[in-house]
């Protein structure tokens, strides 16, 4: 019984989201079984200035609406951690720089675009998940992603995407052992 319910409603949200693709009506010339198979994204117009406000009172404000121990839980690391990885970002990518549009509208925040990546990383979610919170479509924080991907393993490769030197292992050692995992190097358990 609940299957059939499922299958049901499922059917039924399949036919309205078909009824909300947009035709591409302005083919130069094409035939008109070659227009209707060529199908646009409707645009969605989402408040950006909104989203980063809302994002930056929660999280960056002097007095945010979560305190630390919140926003280490969300994002998997502390602010100050994030807030250098945003700038080293920003400073190097300029994708990463908020702009205008060709109407004069300012787009994404970096601090939208990063919080974006690093929350698909964090929880696995997909690109369409981020835009209720953070105001940003689906293939805007794919490329979010890949860019953030590319621009992380330029920026820190260096230091942080490396083999481990001999002062590293030493160190490492003996964080576990003052954890109570004598000998641990490789367990990602006692990372945490």
């Amino acid at each position: 019984m609940a299957r059939t319910f499922f299958c049901k409603l499922l059917t039924y949200v399949s036919s309205e989201d078909d009824s909300d693709v947009v035709l591409n009506e302005e083919a130069d010339g094409q035939s008109s079984r070659h227009r209707n198979n060529r199908q646009r994204r409707k645009f969605i117009r989402r408040d950006h200035i909104e989203g980063h406000e809302r994002l930056f009172r929660d999280y960056f404000a002097e007095n945010p609406v979560y305190l630390s121990n919140i926003f280490r839980r969300r994002f998997r690391m502390s602010r100050p951690l994030f807030l250098h990885i945003l700038n080293e970002v920003e400073s190097y990518e300029p994708y990463f720089v908020q702009r205008r549009d060709s109407a004069g509208r300012l787009g994404l925040s970096s601090m939208q675009k990063i919080t974006a990546a690093l929350r698909m990383i964090a929880y696995r979610v997909t690109g369409d998940f981020m835009d209720e919170y953070i105001r940003i479509g689906e293939s805007t924080a794919m490329e979010s992603l890949k860019k953030f991907f590319e621009t992380i393993v330029s920026v820190f490769s260096d230091e942080y995407l490396r083999s481990p030197n001999a002062n590293d292992i030493t160190r490492l050692l003996a964080v576990a052992e003052q954890r109570g995992f004598p000998g641990m190097l490789d367990s990602i358990d006692c990372m945490h």
